[in-house]
């Protein structure tokens, strides 16, 4: 792999002045479709699961939590899978095959009438949403590594954006028919397969295209692949404890929600419309300016700081218009992953980039498969009406202390970053 210096060289007016900004607007389009289809399913899971397990919403939160579990573990076998194969094949078509599969994928989960079919869909939906790994190395060609921490945070809006949109139009849906949107996810992930069909150029040059490799492939020697660089190990253990922290919103917020306030899908579409608009302006107008004021190392720590603060905001509320206080500050938390995902691709050339995201893509699997059952649990233990602590919020706290923990492998990969950089 090369030295940053190199790496930085061979990356100004490379790629993105080739071919144009189409292509990244495509990607954050992209992005902003994905994550309208994956919002719009959110606010009905808590009436699915009732309605075919004929459960508590305090229960149906633990089956939410082995689904969750099916979800990630496909990210986590082919997050690093695709991302090679992105690095052989280019970008354009594995996209676009991830594209077609989720349509597939959201029309099964729509007419799913038993729990099997349903864990069927969430296991097809985790292997197309691997395929994010390979719209994070397209936003790594086609930047600069100082423009890098800038356009993940677009990726990041994107998704805000998203989220601004799905739930609410999920929850609005879910009002009709807990099937309705997932039947709207089907229809925008078409549009977007189309849109990408037509639209996408390649992005991944020839000279940088890599042969792919199992040994380098697998979840496992992609880790193996990254042990020679200290920093990256370090920020690594810290994204972990990022992902593993957040999955607390997709994992447990819709059946905190509806067991605690009682809130039904539109209400719950709504708050997270809130936090998707909060997380849209965070990350679409202040990400740039605060990682030029602050850099990255400082940026990463507000954003962990802010987070944290904000779930203990969640777990001690006692009304739901309480959590709306809460909601800004944790969006500003949203800062803390661009910033890492730009230390972290600063220390590894253009033809691994791939499979630095797909690494990530892993990391966040095995976090994603281990978090939504510890988080549902907690909620349910604590939750229930026999629970020798009452207290709905107990999921929020866990969250945050892994988030507190997670400020030691961030301190200590930024410094190791900084060692390799000046030996270089």
């Amino acid at each position: 792999m090369k030295q940053l210096s190199t790496i930085s060289n061979e990356n100004s007016g490379g790629p993105s002045s080739r071919l144009g900004r189409q292509p990244l607007y495509f990607i954050l389009i992209t992005v902003l479709i994905d994550s309208i289809g994956f919002g719009v399913i959110i606010p009905v899971m808590p009436d699915l699961l009732t309605e075919l397990l004929h459960v508590s919403k305090e229960e149906a939160a633990v089956w939410g939590g082995y689904l969750g579990f099916c979800y990630a573990a496909m990210h986590f076998v082919f997050g690093p899978l695709i991302g090679s194969l992105s690095d052989q094949f280019g970008r354009r078509p594995v996209l676009l095959i991830s594209m077609a599969a989720l349509v597939v994928d959201y029309l099964i989960l729509g007419f799913a009438s038993t729990i099997g079919v349903l864990f069927l869909g969430r296991i097809l939906t985790g292997i197309c949403g691997a395929s994010y790994s390979t719209a994070n190395a397209y936003i790594a060609d086609l930047t600069a590594g100082s423009e890098r921490g800038k356009a993940f945070g677009k990726i990041g809006a994107a998704f805000g954006i998203g989220f601004i949109l799905g739930p609410v139009i999920g929850g609005f849906l879910g009002t009709l028919s807990p099937r309705a949107p997932f039947f709207a996810a089907a229809g925008l992930a078409f549009l977007n397969l189309l849109y990408g069909f037509f639209i996408l150029p390649e992005s991944l040059s020839a000279s940088n295209r890599r042969r792919f490799d199992w040994k380098r492939s697998n979840p496992l020697g992609a880790f193996q692949q990254v042990r020679k660089f200290p920093s990256i190990q370090w920020l690594l253990v810290a994204s972990f404890c990022l992902f593993f922290a957040h999955v607390v919103f997709p994992s447990t917020w819709q059946y905190h929600g509806a067991a605690r306030y009682d809130w039904a899908s539109a209400e719950i579409g709504i708050s997270l419309m809130a936090f998707g608009l909060c997380s849209t302006i965070v990350q679409g107008t202040l990400i740039g300016r605060i990682l030029g004021s602050l850099g990255e190392k400082r940026t990463a720590i507000l954003g962990i700081s802010c987070s944290l603060i904000a779930f203990v905001g969640f777990a001690s509320a006692t009304k739901g218009w309480m959590l709306y206080c809460w909601i800004p500050l944790s969006a500003l938390g949203a800062v803390t992953t661009p910033a890492i995902k730009s230390l972290m691709s600063s220390q590894v050339s253009p033809d691994a980039q791939g499979e630095l995201q797909g690494t990530l893509a892993s990391l966040q699997g095995i976090a994603n498969m281990v978090s939504p059952i510890m988080m549902t649990h907690v909620f349910f233990y604590f939750a229930t009406p026999n629970s020798p602590h009452p207290f709905y919020g107990a999921a929020f706290l866990l969250a945050g202390l892994v988030l507190a923990f997670s400020l030691l492998p961030l301190i200590l990969g930024t410094r190791a970053a900084l060692t390799e950089s000046n030996d270089g």
